[in-house]
């Protein structure tokens, strides 16, 4: 068979450089740059599945129905009924805001065949992401060798930190009797979601802390489950910036119990502590250094796509010992004492995710994240401002980082969910409501720098 021959055979069609091939990276590239380009980006809104089925028709036959009118469907029909995270008016749950260059450089990341498991395969890659690691380690003030892996989100680090303690624990006790009852995690009453599915993958018990009206979890609160439960406690979690309002716990004050009870102290600061980059706001994170593990994640708010989670070990090798996997295959891995990402969280195969924030970190420099988390700290506080001094407005709580959660006077949860509608249908906004204790409410979740004061105002002007 010649090289022509199969080039054009059937089963090397997906994978040969032809013509055909040419045509569909062409188009994809068009519309890539098109789309990374555009300042004009609508909100868009979801379709019902019925729409959807019946307007994209059948994509998937036997014969294929060729790249252009699949990537055709995919910009006319399947794209616009999705939200578009990245908007400058998308200010729901923890939004997305890539910088350009992090979204140009993930085209190049899955363009160039790259494996992120494991030094042998991916020596270079890991190196990149390595620096960051490092980089944002030496932010958080932990010592000099600490390390980790980028994850897939909040979940999945969160989880395999919590894995890590308990191996931690296991050590710490295994030349003493073992504690009776479940192992034990004490976190806030109001610690993300994420704590309690942990908990439920790992099969042990969470201690709840009650927190007072400003949401903070504090120490004589933790000071009372530590003693309560004693050695069966395998972490305490703190909470950098809550996804609901923003609060970051008594970090420093939970850090000092570690001189009077032998605990791992995990940082959930999967939204939050990217704000301890900034000088506006850096003196809420004393304690940090403390920490035995912690997360933050760059597809929240240091500007990366999804999806990437940061996660940080104090000590490396507890990371290592408790998630190192073991088969025969893996053995010229495990046996070398090589740096291998796939060793310190629940995952084996992995692409390269923290390559992204990398080239935008050296491309940009770490001032310009400065000054665009400032931004959205600062924009804050100002639309704060402007809530209070407007009538019939209650501002919840004074915030802390760039979620601002506030009520309209009088409305109940379907006078916030028609006017959250409307806002979508309008085009002008995508704020859905939320909810503290009870109460409805409205929340703002600044991160794009491209958010402006009078976005928000405008905002505003459609509750009067």
């Amino acid at each position: 068979m010649t090289l022509d021959d199969a080039q054009n055979a059937p089963h090397t069609r997906m994978h040969s450089v032809s013509e055909e091939t040419r045509r569909i990276v062409d188009q994809v590239l068009d519309y890539s740059r098109r789309r990374m380009l555009a300042d004009d980006t609508p909100l868009d809104h979801a379709a019902t599945a019925a729409d959807l089925k019946r307007i994209a028709g059948t994509t998937i036959n036997e014969d294929g129905i060729g790249a252009s009118r699949t990537l055709a469907v995919f910009e006319h029909v399947l794209a616009p009924a999705c939200i578009t995270t990245d908007h400058p008016q998308f200010l729901s749950f923890i939004p997305s805001a890539p910088s350009k260059a992090a979204v140009a450089f993930d085209l190049v990341v899955s363009a160039s065949a790259l494996y992120g498991g494991s030094w042998l395969e991916g020596a270079g890659v890991v190196h990149a992401e390595n620096e960051v690691l490092a980089w944002l380690a030496a932010e958080f003030g932990l010592p000099l060798g600490a390390g980790g892996v980028f994850v897939q989100g909040g979940t999945i680090g969160n989880l395999s930190a919590l894995v890590a303690a308990r191996e931690h624990a296991r050590v710490r006790l295994a030349e003493r009797d073992a504690p009776d009852g479940r192992w034990i995690v004490v976190c806030s009453a109001e610690a993300h979601s994420s704590i309690a599915s942990a908990a439920r993958v790992m099969d042990i018990d969470l201690a709840l802390v009650p927190v007072g009206d400003d949401g903070v979890l504090r120490a004589p609160g933790v000071r009372t489950a530590l003693e309560e439960h004693g050695d069966r406690v395998i972490a305490v979690v703190a909470t950098t910036g809550s996804t609901n309002f923003g609060v970051v716990d008594d970090v420093a004050g939970i850090a000092e119990l570690k001189d009077e009870h032998d605990f791992w102290l995990h940082i959930d600061g999967a939204y939050g502590l990217t704000a301890m980059l900034s000088p506006l706001t850096r003196g809420l994170y004393a304690g940090v250094e403390r920490a035995d593990s912690l997360i933050v994640d760059p597809h929240k708010w240091m500007f990366a796509p999804y999806d990437a989670c940061a996660l940080i070990y104090r000590d490396p090798e507890t990371g290592r010992r408790a998630h190192t996997q073991h088969a025969e295959y893996l053995d010229t891995l495990t046996e070398a004492d090589d740096w291998s990402p796939s060793d310190y969280a629940v995952q084996l195969t992995r692409r390269p995710r923290g390559l992204p924030l990398w080239f935008s970190l050296a491309t940009y420099g770490a001032g310009v994240y400065r000054e665009a988390i400032g931004h959205s700290i600062t924009l804050a506080r100002e639309i704060a401002d402007e809530i209070d001094r407007r009538p019939g407005l209650t501002l919840v709580r004074d915030p802390q980082l760039s979620v601002v959660v506030f009520e309209r006077d009088g409305w109940e949860r379907a006078d916030y969910n028609r006017w959250s509608d409307r806002l979508l249908a309008d085009q002008q906004a995508f704020v859905v409501p939320s909810s503290h204790r009870g109460r409805p409410n409205a929340r703002f979740a600044i991160i794009s720098p491209l958010t402006t004061f009078e976005q928000l105002t405008a905002i505003l002007d459609t509750m009067a």
